[in-house]
Formats: structure tokens, C-alpha cells, sequence
């Protein structure tokens, strides 16, 4: 399929767009309402412990339910759960300004994480269907929309709070506002089976589903020991990925702070630093793996990752700290998008079913993280423990072979029948 710009239906330029809208009001919703918190926190009379043990509700519900998105997917198709899950979603956060306690609280934000989870599958898989439609890289300006989306929550709910708009009144707005979005976006979302955009036919290989019913491409007691090995793999190379970015948003200000020693105006430096790289390193992305591949982009940026944080904690220094994150930002910018692609192509699994694995491992990666680098820092010192961010580098730049080459490659997947042969490397 040609990748210029005249071989791209007007379907698939309408569905890029949605999908696009898809990711943004998914981050808006909830940022939307975190600048708001201390309001949550000070209506219900919470210790800080308690306010963020509600909010660890999210990644629990996003483990419980994460699994369940391939089922979602097969009976709903990914457009109906992507856009119909915001509006779910949409619900849940507003109704957090109105919880009477905190087991209520809790439940809402475990609600909340499980949605986004399958929301989050369905999503990203909806973005690999128009990915196939236009031959080339497109998925890594979602995730850099999203990132966008975060910062526009952010924003709103930052100007709600300054300017005094009572807290229900606000979250409700943009709630019901963005849950609007989400469905006139599914009318330009694409239609028909999960598969029907993949060239090699696989969809119609084992099943012969009724009119209009997303088919499953194979039972996963079909499912070989090779494609197991392969979502281990990319589990890995994802869970890589969280490491990363959690060393930012956890521990940036903190190594700032006490390893490097600045003052407090500066310590956000690091996060703010790591964060734009990868939306930079997102929203540009999709040219870098097109010209390279994605398999090539992502070893060189695991290079990058261990390069930089090298740096950052061998001559520890607020530019040296910066630069490192900075390079750890654009080195894990398409990993996740990567892992992702591979895992959504793999042969032999039912629609969505690799996606949510890895979606799965990604979370396991992110509530693991802060609580193994605190760990290895009370024993030694947080710039020991944050050489496992290097370790993730270089545990990408060499795990990162198994990735697909590009974004319509196949070839170096594992065939669907059912050899036990690992996959070739």
C-alpha cells in the first residue's frame, strides 16, 4: 500500500481524526480534575494518606479489568468501547465530586482505572486499524496527542479552580462536554471486523462470523508457545518503558533535590523535561519510524535512555540531569507505541487479546516501578536505584529485536500454526 498522502481514503483521513479526538478527551478527563483534588480531599476531611490510597484505587481497577478489554472488543468492537467507554468514563469522574465518603471515592476511582484500561486497549487498537489503512506510521501522534490532552486538562481544571467555578459545577461541565466529543467521534470511526484492514486476510483464516460480528481470529487454547514467548517479551520491553517514565515523574525532583542539590524552584525540572521530550519525541515520531523502522528507533532510543541517565547520575548536575531526562524522554517516546504495534500484529490470537496483554504488563510496570526504586533507595542511596533506569536502556536496546521493522511488516512474526520454535530474532 502507498504511504503518500492521495492514496489515504477520505474514510481513513475522517477515522484518523477521531481516533485522534479519542486519545486527547481520554487524558483531558482526568486531568481535568486533579488541579481540583485538594477540593476532594478537603469536602471529605482526608488525611494525604488516605486521598492517596483512594487514588491507588485506579491502577487496582485498571489490573482488574484490563483483561477484560478483548472480550469488549470482540462482541462491541473497538470504536463502540474506545468512544461509549469515555462516556463511562466521563460519568465516573464526575460523579467524584459528589462522593459522600471515602469507600465511595475509592470505588469511583477504582472504576475510573478499570474504564481507562479497556478504553486504553480499545483505543490504541482502533489506531493500528487506520494505521493499516495509510501504510505508514501514524500511532505515535496519538499517544502524542495525548500527552497534549494531559497538559489541556491540566490547564482547565487549573483556570476552573482559579477562578472560583465551584468544583461539581466545573467537573460536570466538562465531563458532559468531552462525553460529546467522544460520541460524535464515533461516527467517523471505522466500521466492520477488527481485522478487516489487515492485508494478509487472517481474519476470515478460522472463522466465519455472522454479518457485522467482529470475529476472533483463533481460540487462545490455539495460542503457541512462541506467540507466549513474544508477549513476554514485548511485556518486558514495555514494563521497560513505565521504568522509565515513572523515574520522572516519581523521582526526577527528588534526585534533583537531595542527590544534585537545588533548590525547590528548580527540582520540577526534571519531570517537565522528561515529559516534553516525549511529547516532542511523539508527535514527531511517526516520521523517525518511517524513514528507520520502529524496531531500529526503538534500540537506538534504549541507547539514548541509558546514555543520558548515565550521564545524569555519573557527573550529577541540574544540566547534566536535564540533559539525561531529556534524552530518556525521546528514547522511550515510541517504545510503548512499538510494543504495542508488534503485540496487536502477532498471528494467531483473538482481536485485541496481545494489545491487552502488554496494555496489562505496561500497568504492572507502572505499580511496580515506585515501589522497587523506593526500595533499593532506603538500602543504598535513589542515584543506585536509579541505575535501573540505564539497566531498562539496555535492556531495550538489545530486547528491542523482536519488534516488527516497521508498520506494515509481518514477515518476522511467528506463522499462526503451531510449531513450538521460538520466533526468529
Amino acid at each position: 500500500m502507498s504511504s503518500t498522502a492521495p492514496d489515504v481514503s477520505s474514510v481513513a483521513r475522517r477515522a484518523r481524526v477521531a481516533v485522534s479526538t479519542v486519545f486527547l478527551v481520554n487524558a483531558v478527563l482526568y486531568a481535568n480534575l486533579v488541579p481540583r483534588l485538594p477540593e476532594v480531599k478537603d469536602r471529605l476531611d482526608l488525611t494525604n494518606a488516605a486521598l492517596g490510597s483512594a487514588i491507588a484505587a485506579m491502577p487496582f481497577g485498571a489490573l482488574l479489568a484490563g483483561l477484560l478489554a478483548p472480550v469488549l472488543i470482540q462482541r462491541l468492537g473497538s470504536a463502540a468501547v474506545a468512544s461509549f467507554g469515555l462516556v463511562a468514563l466521563a460519568a465516573a469522574v464526575a460523579a467524584v465530586p459528589l462522593a459522600g465518603s471515602w469507600a465511595v471515592l475509592a470505588v469511583l476511582f477504582m472504576v475510573a482505572g478499570a474504564l481507562d484500561a479497556i478504553i486504553d486497549v480499545a483505543q490504541n487498537a482502533h489506531g493500528f486499524r487506520v494505521q493499516r489503512l495509510y501504510g505508514r506510521s501514524i500511532v505515535n501522534a496519538f499517544h502524542g496527542l495525548w500527552s497534549v490532552g494531559a497538559v489541556l486538562g491540566g490547564l482547565l481544571g487549573s483556570a476552573a479552580a482559579g477562578l472560583g467555578i465551584p468544583l461539581r459545577g466545573h467537573v460536570a461541565t466538562t465531563s458532559a462536554v468531552f462525553a460529546v466529543v467522544a460520541v460524535v467521534a464515533y461516527r467517523f470511526l471505522l466500521r466492520g471486523p477488527e481485522d478487516a484492514e489487515r492485508p494478509d486476510g487472517r481474519a476470515d483464516e478460522h472463522d466465519d462470523p455472522a454479518p457485522g460480528t467482529p470475529p476472533a481470529r483463533r481460540p487462545l487454547r490455539a495460542v503457541t508457545r512462541s506467540a507466549v514467548l513474544m508477549l513476554a517479551a514485548l511485556g518486558v520491553l514495555a514494563a521497560c518503558g513505565a521504568f522509565v517514565e515513572d523515574a520522572g515523574s516519581s523521582w526526577g525532583a527528588l534526585y534533583l533535590r537531595g542527590e544534585v542539590g537545588v533548590g525547590a524552584a528548580a527540582a520540577g525540572l526534571a519531570f517537565v523535561a522528561l515529559q516534553l521530550a516525549m511529547t516532542v519525541g511523539r508527535l514527531t515520531g511517526d516520521r523517525v519510524v518511517d524513514r528507520f523502522g520502529q524496531r531500529r528507533v526503538a534500540r537506538v532510543g534504549g541507547v539514548a535512555i541509558a546514555l543520558g541517565m548515565g550521564l545524569a547520575l555519573g557527573l550529577p548536575s541540574l544540566a547534566t540531569t536535564l540533559v539525561g531526562f531529556v534524552l530518556a524522554g525521546l528514547g522511550v517516546a515510541t517504545l510503548i507505541p512499538a510494543a504495542m504495534h508488534t503485540a496487536d500484529e502477532l498471528p494467531g490470537l483473538p482481536a485485541g487479546v496481545g494489545l491487552t496483554v502488554v496494555s496489562w504488563l505496561l500497568r504492572v510496570g507502572f505499580l511496580v516501578s515506585p515501589m522497587l526504586v523506593g526500595l533499593v533507595a532506603d538500602a543504598t542511596s535513589l542515584r543506585v536505584a536509579l541505575l535501573g533506569v540505564v539497566g531498562a536502556g539496555v535492556v531495550v536496546a538489545v530486547l528491542g529485536r523482536v519488534l516488527l521493522a516497521g508498520p506494515s511488516d509481518h514477515a518476522d512474526l511467528p506463522p499462526a500454526p503451531s510449531g513450538p520454535a521460538a520466533p526468529p530474532l
